[in-house]
């Protein structure tokens, strides 16, 4: 995999729209009347399409085409109906990807990440900028990130079998072996509307911990059924759950987040999580 750098040049701090084409022939009317091709470039998957089926375009491979956005794209970005579902990055994501039998509503959500960085850098450029808290201070500040610096973290673990999204781990206090998946961008939406739902309703309960490992769980000990997962996530202790999320976040393929920000209240410089605000698809004009 040492080459998987050099077949990326989005996350390589090139400028908005950049690259050359990648020869993608298609016919429209920026192309054929107006001489301007919009550029294809390959993203990494971080998984490196070892979780998707042999029926699928993106098994066994390591790299998905996407063209960079353009109008059309800041349309559905603008979509209300979009944003009030809450797939309008999946919308997105779908627009812009080249192999149209990709399903990208069934991709890992690292993958998924990966794709939607590389349309930022493709279209807007590397440089975000946003608020953030200091982890020191608490004092809220705004701070300019280099998107292309972000490292891509590639799957290490071995799927229980290959072309499946399906790990394995087993818990140090009650020593049950679990069987999981990593999300996808189906389950991160499904996940979303649950919690917005309950808002709705006035449920003051943040269950954000147990629905996630509800999406996750496949099995416990061999045993499927749904409503005994979910009796077992909600009685299983801390520490069983605290160690498989650490095991789950540890692994899960996608791109890492984690970067240094240096306060400008108190000086100190810390490790902090770049948030996806709402300025990452609409940077500020200059």
């Amino acid at each position: 995999m040492a080459d998987r750098g050099d077949k990326n040049s989005v996350f390589g701090g090139q400028g908005p729209m950049g690259g050359a084409p990648a020869g993608v022939m298609t016919r429209d009317v920026m192309k054929d009347d107006f001489g301007f091709e919009v550029p294809v470039e390959s993203v990494p998957l971080p998984t490196h399409g070892l979780v998707y089926p042999s029926d699928s375009p993106l098994h066994m491979s390591e790299t998905v085409d996407i063209r960079a956005m353009t109008a059309r794209e800041e349309d559905i970005l603008t979509s209300r109906a979009l944003i009030k579902k809450g797939t309008v990055i999946t919308n997105l994501l779908q627009s812009c990807v080249v192999d149209k039998r990709i399903e990208v509503q069934k991709m890992l959500s690292g993958d998924r990440n990966a794709m939607m960085i590389a349309l930022r850098i493709t279209g807007y450029g590397a440089e975000y900028s946003t608020e953030i808290d200091c982890p020191a201070c608490g004092d809220r500040s705004k701070h300019e990130f280099d998107l292309s610096s972000l490292a891509i973290k590639d799957l290490q673990i071995q799927p229980l079998e290959q072309g499946m999204n399906l790990f394995e781990f087993k818990l140090p206090v009650t020593k049950k072996t679990v069987q999981f998946k990593f999300l996808t961008g189906a389950d991160e939406e499904e996940i979303m509307v649950i919690q917005e739902r309950k808002k709705k309703t006035g449920s003051q309960a943040d269950s954000l911990v147990t629905t996630r490992l509800q999406f996750s769980i496949v099995s416990v000990d061999g045993k499927t059924d749904r409503n005994l997962i979910s009796s077992f996530i909600r009685s299983m202790p801390a520490r069983d759950s605290m160690a498989l999320r650490q095991f789950i976040d540890k692994n899960e393929p996608g791109v890492d987040m984690k970067t240094f920000m240096q306060c400008d209240s108190c000086g100190e410089t810390s490790e902090v999580r770049m948030p996806l605000g709402a300025g990452f698809f609409w940077p500020e004009a200059e």
